[in-house]
């Protein structure tokens, strides 16, 4: 870099923002001033006004947002000083606005690849809303400069040089980010006073930076323009025919006043080292035109400097306060601009999977952006599902929750009474047809019964989640991540009990804290149990004798064993098993079981957790067995807790699918809801409450009937959560009322008995005390309840208007007739309606119970209120389970019953809804990562079975197509 170059740039870096005068070294400037013929455009002073208007507007958004700050980022390869004093420039008057604006310097080593990486991260940085990469890049290495700059995202482009920005300005959409030059430029020109629609333009130069977007500019305000360059002749005629004349030609001096028509506007966008020995530093900045030539010809003239170059750093930081700007306009907009998909209802209604396969969804990844998520919180899986990173809730924290809505059930048939159907035909009519900002947000669904005789579980007819293949089986993978780290735990509990009863203490201790490399130390984990142990000593080598057993041994009581194996499918002869036979473990067996994955304790906890420390947290407190002493033996003892959290670190993360109507839905956890709680997780709700706004709405689920799932809903997870229901809805069907009312058993693959096709008043007044039992319970924790009566076609109009009258009279908010099933979300419009009503009414909700209340007490309360039961009656055994629960710290813990699904009571034979009958808890133990204690009342199987002809004879694969076939 030549002397002379350096000295051009500390001129330029001290330049003053309100002074300037032409060819001295000083310059004084304001806008418009009279010097012989021209008048003075000050770019110096229109960018001052522009900067105290950014500042002005930065200090709204402060407002507008607490702590909310523009963001720009100025990426520079290498070091030329020349770069670092436009960048150091920039900065200065980022700082001024008030934009947080960080100069990112990389080493001159880096790889096109590398930097594409940085750009992408900066790219999908929520604090980042402008981005300049500083040309030109000095780097070691050969980089693309063109590629780097679309690299850029458009929407943070301030530089306006990305090929889409450049793009909407050659076809006049100025909605984008414009050049910062031409901009000024433009600017410039229109304080001036000069109208610029109708003058003839003509820009002299054609680069991509200046004179080709200049032209486009001047075009667009309705200017006739002529861009001219060097092979262009009759230069000087063109130019003299000018009424603006726009140079950037990159020549000192290059126009001279006879180019110059008389009055005409000139911006010379020039700037150029000249030699003058009159000046201390052997030099003197000029333009393209030679200025004082121009002075006695042109009506209005732009200095140098002091003219264009201030304007060109003002339109920059206009840019980023507009992209900023634009950022909080998005944060803040209510209503999502969401594309659902057409319905063509074909009658009579197909298969669930005919009707799947027939409706395309959208892109996922174009679902995504359209219910507000950034890029970056998106990771695809193919492009019909993804997960949402939890890093949405703290881009959101401070977005007002929309309206909370749990989807419950009647006491079901076994054939089920399609919540998870109506809670799609609610959604597809919140958001499809009252084009409302809605959610669903349902668990996924077990292997088990897809592959047995229930099904899949993602609603039905018209009102599904698609492609329901993918949202029956694998999906993402969550489950059998629940299952690997299941096992895992189940794995380590036996090893551990197996080189206990093999090993003495200082031979176990040493294998549990070995040498490596010559030296000893504990694990974070082995560092919390010498606390909890209360040995305050963190050198492996100053433990003493008396010291290894209590840290190595746990003394497991291998009678106490909570803790079993998971796996998720169907399979009834591990029901009971006996582990250890290999003589290899030296006869140390004993009696277990499987169950299925969903009813794993660690389903529970990622379902119950808010955050990946409280997941590690639950995990690490999850009791698998009691100590010889009666004491807990935890996750955290096993020294497991690391290792069950990184195998579900991806698995906390909700993931995002749709409906037939292209309304988003999430699917997360799947708790059962008889041994668990039943619900889908505590954070997909909350990404959910947040994406869709104070005025939107989350639709959710809860399990079985409302006396379990939804009990547990109330009293387990939104306890947890913290967060109060606006609305319960109440899911029915004339077919279950029958039942109840002393209708002939419901049997899955036989025919219905007629009592259920032809209709039947008598049957239908019978069974509805069932009906309102449930009305009492959404009541009875302060929600209004809107009860849906699933059409099917069987039922009449005087059997619904019958159920309709005496869901109101019991004190239902609204009660409705839904067809979703046959005609989707255009057949729940009323339910729809009700909803939005219900959620006017006032949030009264209210928990059942208080957590200091006993054990016993919380049962009887559940019992009572929920069931219609006189009182709960525990076992010897639960008696003595109840005291060592309480002893050991568990009993202010909410309770979670386990019963049968298909009676209030504990046998599932009785139906309707008795009264005063007693309720036997044969069992309790505790569930202290999730945070309950399981009251089990009667024998309930955590490990189905398969049916004499499960689904698996229909399910196929087609090698032609690829595709799935048989699922329902």
């Amino acid at each position: 870099m030549s002397a002379q170059y350096q000295r051009f740039l500390k001129v330029l870096e001290k330049w003053p923002a309100e002074k300037s005068k032409v060819g001295s070294g000083e310059w004084t400037a304001e806008p418009a001033i009279k010097m012989s013929g021209a008048k003075i455009i000050s770019g110096t002073a229109v960018a001052k006004s522009i900067r105290e208007e950014l500042r002005n507007e930065v200090s709204a958004m402060g407002k507008q947002l607490a702590d909310f700050v523009p963001g720009l980022r100025i990426v520079q390869v290498g070091g030329r000083e020349d770069s670092n004093v436009y960048i150091r420039m920039k900065i200065k008057a980022a700082t001024e606005i008030g934009i947080d604006a960080a100069h990112v310097q990389l080493p001159r080593s880096i790889t096109e690849v590398e930097l594409l990486d940085k750009i992408n991260d900066l790219n999908e940085d929520p604090r980042v809303h402008g981005i300049i990469v500083q040309m030109p890049l000095d780097c070691d290495t050969t980089i693309d400069s063109h590629r780097i700059t679309d690299a850029v995202s458009p929407e943070k482009d301030v530089d306006g040089l990305h090929t889409v920005n450049e793009g909407r300005l050659a076809i006049g959409d100025l909605g984008g980010f414009l050049p910062c030059t031409p901009w000024g430029c433009l600017e410039l020109i229109r304080r001036s006073g000069v109208e610029i629609a109708g003058a003839r333009a003509v820009v002299l130069g054609r680069s991509k930076i200046v004179g080709t977007p200049a032209a486009e500019l001047l075009k667009w305000a309705n200017a006739t323009v002529t861009v001219c360059h060097s092979k262009t002749r009759n230069l000087e005629e063109i130019t003299r025919s000018a009424d603006i004349l726009v140079v950037g030609i990159g020549v000192a001096e290059m126009v001279k006043g006879s180019w110059i028509k008389p009055g005409a506007v000139v911006i010379d966008c020039g700037i150029n080292v000249k030699p003058d020995a009159s000046k201390a530093s052997g030099s003197k900045l000029v333009g393209d035109v030679d200025y004082a030539e121009a002075l006695q010809v042109a009506g209005h003239l732009t200095p140098v400097p002091g003219g264009v170059g201030p304007m060109t750093v003002a339109m920059l930081m206009k840019n980023t306060v507009r992209s900023a700007a634009r950022f909080l306009e998005r944060l803040a907009r209510s209503q999502w601009a969401l594309q659902t998909l057409p319905l063509k209802p074909q009658r009579p209604v197909p298969s669930d999977i005919v009707i799947a396969r027939a409706q395309k969804p959208k892109d996922i990844a174009v679902l995504a952006k359209e219910i507000g998520l950034e890029a970056r919180e998106v990771s695809l899986y193919g492009n019909k599902k993804a997960k949402i990173s939890l890093s949405v809730l703290e881009r959101l924290k401070d977005k007002e929750a929309g309206h909370y809505v749990v989807v419950a059930g009647m006491t079901p048939t076994p054939l089920g009474e399609g919540k998870t159907t109506t809670l799609m035909g609610l959604v597809q009519a919140l958001g499809a047809h009252k084009l409302r900002n809605t959610m669903a947000a349902l668990r996924q669904p077990s292997q088990g019964p897809t592959f047995g005789i229930k099904g899949g579980a993602a609603g039905g007819g018209y009102a599904q989640v698609i492609p329901m293949e993918e949202f029956n089986l694998h999906l993402t993978g969550d489950i059998h991540a629940v299952s690997a780290a299941n096992n895992l735990l189940a794995a380590q509990l036996d090893t551990r009990i197996f080189h206990e009863n093999t090993q003495k203490d200082k031979a176990l201790y040493d294998r549990l804290v070995p040498a490596i490399k010559g030296q000893r130390k504990f694990s974070p984990i082995q560092l919390r149990r010498l606390q909890k142990l209360g040995i305050p000593k963190t050198d492996p080598d100053t433990l003493t004798a008396e010291e290894y057993g209590p840290f190595a041994r746990l003394d497991i009581d291998p009678d106490t064993i909570m803790w079993e194996r998971v796996v998720d499918i169907n399979d009834r002869y591990l029901r009971t098993i006996t582990v250890g036979q290999s003589p290899t473990e030296k006869g140390i067996s004993r009696e277990t079981r499987f169950s299925i994955s969903v009813a794993s304790e660690i389903m529970a906890v990622l379902a119950l957790s808010r955050s990946l420390e409280d997941m590690k947290q639950r995990l690490a407190d999850m009791v698998v067995a009691f100590d010889k002493r009666g004491k807990p033996v935890t996750a955290d003892d096993l020294g497991v807790t690391g290792a069950l959290a990184v195998l579900l670190k991806d698995a906390l993360e909700p993931n995002l699918m749709q409906s037939l109507e292209g309304t988003p839905v999430l699917v997360h956890a799947g708790p059962f809801a008889n041994i668990a709680h039943g619900c889908n997780s505590i954070i997909a709700d909350e990404v959910g409450l947040k994406l869709v706004g104070k005025d939107g709405f989350v639709c959710t689920e809860a399990g079985f009937g409302s006396d379990i799932g939804m009990e547990k809903f109330c009293n387990i997870k939104c306890r947890t959560s913290g967060r109060k229901p606006n609305a319960m809805v109440l899911v029915a069907t004339v077919r279950a009322i029958k039942m109840h009312g002393g209708g002939a058993p419901v049997t899955p693959g036989a025919p219905l008995n007629k009592q259920y096709t032809e209709e039947n008043l008598e049957l239908v007044q019978k069974g509805l005390p069932n009906l309102l039992q449930h009305i009492e319970n959404g009541k009875a924790f302060g929600m209004p309840v809107v009860v849906s009566l699933n059409a099917h076609s069987a039922d009449t109009p005087a059997e619904h208007e019958l159920v309709k009258k005496a869901a109101l009279k019991a004190g239902a908010f609204a009660a409705v007739v839904s067809t979703h099933w046959a005609d989707g979300g255009a057949g729940a419009v009323e339910l729809a309606d009700a909803v939005i009503k219900a959620c006017e009414q006032g949030n009264q909700f209210r928990l059942l119970y208080d957590l200091d209340l006993p054990l016993v007490e919380k049962m009887n309360k559940i019992a009572t209120t929920m069931y219609g039961a006189g009182k709960v009656v525990l076992s010897p055994a639960a008696e003595e389970k109840v005291k060592r629960l309480t002893d050991a710290g568990f009993g202010n813990l909410p309770i979670c019953m386990s019963k049968v699904s298909g009676s209030f009571t504990g046998d599932a034979k009785i139906k309707g809804a008795p009264k005063g009958f007693t309720l036997d808890v044969e069992d309790v133990y505790v569930s202290a990562g999730a945070g309950f204690v399981v009251a089990m009342c009667g024998e309930v199987t955590k490990m189905p079975g398969l049916p004499t002809r499960p689904a698996i004879y229909d399910i196929d694969l087609n090698t032609e197509t690829g595709e799935i076939e048989g699922l329902f």
